[in-house]
C-alpha cells in the first residue's frame, strides 16, 4: 500500500506556522509515503518565494504544487527551473518556466508517484485545455517511467468551478489514483473514491487563518463587496487551521482504497 498526505493551499505566514506546528505529528501518526502541499499563496498570501518554498520543504513536504498565483513573485522564475519539486500548472503554454509534473521516487522496489498540476479555465486565465493536457501528460509519464514500474498518478486540479473540478475527476477516473481540487480554500465534504479507483474531493481546503475570508482579513473583503472598490489584500491574523486529505492507494493496481479529510486547529 502507498499513502499520500495532501495539504490544502498554504496562505501566508499563519499557514506556514501551523504547517510547522501540525505537520510533524501528522507525518508521525499517518506515516505517508509522500507529502504534497499547494503553496501558491504561501508568500504573504500571494505567490511563493524561494525562502518560503524552502521553509515548506523543511517541515516535511516533498512536492509543492502551484496555481494561478504562480508568477506573482518574479524571483521564483529561475527557482522553478532549478527545483523540479516545485511544479506549476502543466497547461500553461510551452516555454513558461518550470515543469507541470514530476515523477517522485519513494523508495527502491516501490512504484513511484507522478504528481501532476493542472489549472482550470472557468473564471480563471484562458490557458491551454486542462483535459487535453492531462492526456498528454499521462502519455509523457508512461514514456518516462523509470524501469518497469509505471508511476501512480496524483493530480492537483487548481480550479474555481465545482463543475469543472468534478468533470476532471470523472475524466481521469481509472487513469489517476487521485484528483484533488485546490484554489477555493473551503474544504468540501464530497470526498469519495470514484468508479475506477480514483480518490476525489472538490476542494481540499486551506491552511491558514481560520477566522478569515479565504485567508484574507474579513473587513477588507466586506468593504470590497459593499463599495465594489479595489483594495489591497492582507493576510488575516489569529488562530489558524490546517486542511488536508489522506489517501491510501493499492500499489499493485494503482487504485485508491479510501480518502479521509483532515482538519487540524491551532491549540
Amino acid at each position: 500500500m502507498l499513502s499520500v498526505l495532501m495539504i490544502g493551499d498554504i496562505v501566508g505566514k499563519p499557514g506556514r506556522m501551523i504547517l510547522r506546528d501540525k505537520l510533524p505529528s501528522l507525518i508521525n501518526r499517518l506515516k505517508p509515503d509522500v507529502v504534497i502541499a499547494n503553496g501558491e499563496n504561501a508568500a504573504s498570501g500571494k505567490g511563493i518565494t524561494e525562502s518560503t518554498a524552502k521553509d515548506i520543504y523543511d517541515q516535511g513536504v516533498d512536492i509543492i504544487t502551484m496555481g494561478n498565483h504562480t508568477w506573482d513573485n518574479k524571483g521564483i522564475f529561475d527557482y522553478l527551473d532549478q527545483n523540479p519539486r516545485l511544479i506549476r500548472p502543466a497547461n500553461y503554454p510551452p516555454g513558461t518556466p518550470g515543469e507541470g509534473w514530476i515523477i517522485h521516487e519513494i523508495r527502491p522496489g516501490v512504484r513511484p508517484i507522478a504528481v501532476v498540476n493542472l489549472m482550470g479555465r472557468l473564471y480563471l486565465d484562458a490557458i491551454d485545455c486542462p483535459f487535453r493536457r492531462a492526456d498528454q501528460v499521462l502519455a509523457e509519464i508512461k514514456k518516462n517511467a523509470p524501469g518497469d514500474k509505471e508511476p501512480v498518478v496524483f493530480v492537483d486540479f487548481h480550479a474555481e468551478a465545482t463543475s469543472e473540478k468534478e468533470t476532471m475527476g470523472f475524466y481521469l477516473a481509472g487513469k489517476a489514483a487521485a484528483v484533488i481540487g485546490t484554489h477555493t480554500h473551503v474544504q468540501t465534504a464530497d470526498e469519495r473514491v470514484l468508479t475506477g479507483g480514483t480518490a476525489y474531493i472538490t476542494d481540499v481546503g486551506m491552511t491558514g487563518t481560520r477566522d478569515s475570508v479565504l485567508g484574507v482579513k474579513p473587513e477588507i473583503i466586506i468593504q470590497r463587496f459593499l463599495t465594489q472598490m479595489p483594495a489591497r489584500f492582507e493576510v488575516a491574523e489569529g488562530p489558524a487551521m490546517l486542511n488536508g486529505v489522506y489517501i491510501r492507494i493499492d500499489e499493485p493496481t494503482g487504485k485508491a482504497l479510501d480518502i479521509t479529510r483532515i482538519m487540524e486547529f491551532e491549540s
